[in-house]
């Protein structure tokens, strides 16, 4: 396995990111922890999480399972900030104030000592970034976090966050984490571009369109009650739409064609993309997780890539996965 540079950082990561939105809503915590140990078994060596994922309790099986098995030194911890996690005036946003108490939160509750890439969950509305890399500077002069990062957030914002840290001397962002898969490819068209001319790493979500893209789904307005779709509603189900159920039937037919599984397929496009340094699968399942590790050793050939180019093109949207992002407007095709 080839592992790839995380922006700028120098930081080695594998070419899949293990994501934990799963953990504890619904993925019970025995069968969490053998879905970590088996991924860094495999090689994957970054971890991502949230405090908001399940009220902390995807932090809290993540640490209690490194302790268990003494396997932290083994990952790098990826979380975020910005969501509400208390019913408070400050338990929510990018203040100096929230993100000082809820680094210090997700520390205990991953039971470590430091934060390998700390992310701001979305961009503020209202708090001035001064402030929050501000904060985010002194979490990591204490040895607290070692990297910083985005996630969801605008191409212009990024680049307002690396002028501030170059002119007075923060701690720079890293890389960005915004959706990203073969239904909605509009992060080409400015985000891509932006991450590649600063050096900044891309690690992507939703590969699998939520499973519209492993033919999960047959009708929009028929999900199946297991789904995420059905189980959540609300932001989830919305991305659920029939032209991005069409595009899904027509690639798990050509990973048919190819001798290939439509998942493996839709993990693998998003990996070898231009400038993407990982996609982040998030399995609900052991099985899930053993599904699509051989993709960290699979290639996407030009024949494939130029096939799934024509179900959606470069640049284009099917379905909205910025549906979380007050600052995206839905621009579909």
């Amino acid at each position: 396995m080839e592992y790839r540079i995380l922006g700028r950082s120098g930081v080695r990561v594998a070419p899949l990111v293990l994501g934990t939105g799963n953990f504890a809503d619904p993925t019970p915590e025995e069968e969490a922890g053998r879905i970590l140990y088996r991924a860094i078994d495999a090689g994957i060596n970054l971890i991502d999480t949230s405090n908001s994922y399940s009220d902390g309790e995807s932090e809290r099986m993540i640490g209690r399972a490194l302790a268990k098995g003494k396997r932290r030194h083994q990952v790098l911890l990826a979380t975020k900030a910005f969501y509400r996690v208390g019913a408070g005036p400050n338990d929510e946003d990018l203040s100096r104030l929230h993100l000082i108490r809820a680094c210090e939160d997700s520390l205990r509750r991953l039971r470590t000592d430091y934060i390998d890439l700390y992310q701001m969950h979305r961009p503020s509305p209202t708090v001035p970034l001064d402030e929050t890399l501000g904060a985010l500077t002194d979490l990591v002069r204490q040895g607290k976090v070692r990297y910083i990062g985005t996630s969801v957030h605008p191409a212009w914002k990024v680049m307002e966050a690396i002028m501030v840290s170059e002119l007075k001397n923060y701690a720079r962002v890293v890389c960005e984490q915004p959706p990203y898969n073969l239904l909605d490819r509009r992060i080409e068209n400015e985000i891509v571009p932006m991450c590649q001319a600063q050096g900044l790493g891309l690690i992507t979500w939703s590969p699998l369109a939520q499973g519209v893209l492993a033919g999960r789904y047959a009708r929009a307005d028929a999900m199946p009650a297991d789904s995420r779709g059905a189980r959540r509603g609300g932001i989830y189900s919305e991305r659920i739409t029939q032209p991005g159920i069409a595009v899904g039937n027509k690639l798990v037919g050509l990973a048919r064609d190819h001798g290939i599984a439509p998942a493996q397929l839709a993990t693998l496009w998003v990996k070898d993309q231009p400038g993407i340094t990982a996609p982040i699968i998030g399995p609900r399942t052991l099985e899930q997780l053993e599904h699509l590790l051989p993709v960290l050793d699979m290639s996407l050939g030009g024949e494939l890539a130029e096939a799934c180019d024509k179900l959606v093109p470069p640049g284009g949207a099917v379905a909205s996965f910025f549906n979380s992002a007050a600052w995206m407007k839905q621009r579909l095709i």
